[in-house]
């Protein structure tokens, strides 16, 4: 069993890697029609675009914020993934709650693991076969993360949506990023109820807001 600091590492990695590749999204038209053609896309210029931005680099966080919420944002689901990391507690939530935590997580998942961005600079990603019928609304893309250590399987969960293929969740070493925060937010919920998790993410993402760059 992998320790709780390596899992964070690696998703350190996955999640860079799918914020990363929207800065060739310009460059590139996303194809949303397939989910691999989506994935493959916007990850195959991840490379370029870290030695491209000396400021992604250096973990310029606003930067890097304002780079997510313009162009990795619009492929995903983040309430879906939201909804799933709360189980059962999504529906105690009220409409007006939901939509702040949807908000506060995604904003910790960009500002928790944008300081990895610049660990892509020496990795390849090798796409695996798409396992999946055409008519399948739900598929798991599988890609292998090469890098300096021994090679890193990262998994993306998608959705059929009516504006194309949307990712939700991701898998690194055999943990789901939604399992990784399911009992977080589960004991947060327990202590001092769902307006207590907002409260919670509100203050995690002032914290991480305020501190400077590792780097």
């Amino acid at each position: 069993m992998k320790s709780h600091k390596t899992i964070h590492k690696y998703f350190s990695v996955l999640l860079s890697s799918l914020f990363l590749c929207a800065g060739s999204a310009s460059a590139q038209a996303v194809d949303q029609s397939t989910p691999d053609g989506l994935i493959k896309t916007v990850v195959s210029d991840v490379m370029a675009s870290v030695k491209s931005d000396p400021e992604i680099q250096k973990g310029n966080i606003p930067r890097i914020v304002d780079l997510v919420e313009k162009k990795i944002v619009p492929y995903t689901d983040m309430r879906r993934t939201t909804e799933m990391a709360m189980g059962q507690n999504w529906k105690k939530a009220t409409p007006e709650q939901q939509t702040q935590l949807v908000s506060e997580f995604k904003n910790l998942l960009i500002r928790t693991y944008s300081g990895a961005l610049s660990q892509l600079r020496d990795q390849t990603i090798q796409f695996k076969p798409l396992r999946a019928a055409p008519d399948d609304k739900e598929v798991v893309v599988k890609t292998v993360v090469i890098g300096r250590g021994d090679p890193v399987p990262l998994d993306y969960r998608l959705e059929k949506t009516a504006n194309g293929w949307r990712v939700y969740d991701m898998n690194i070493m055999g943990v789901w990023l939604v399992e990784a925060y399911r009992n977080q937010f589960a004991n947060q919920i327990s202590q001092n109820g769902i307006e207590g998790l907002v409260k919670f993410l509100q203050d995690r993402n002032k914290q991480l807001a305020a501190a400077k760059p590792a780097n």
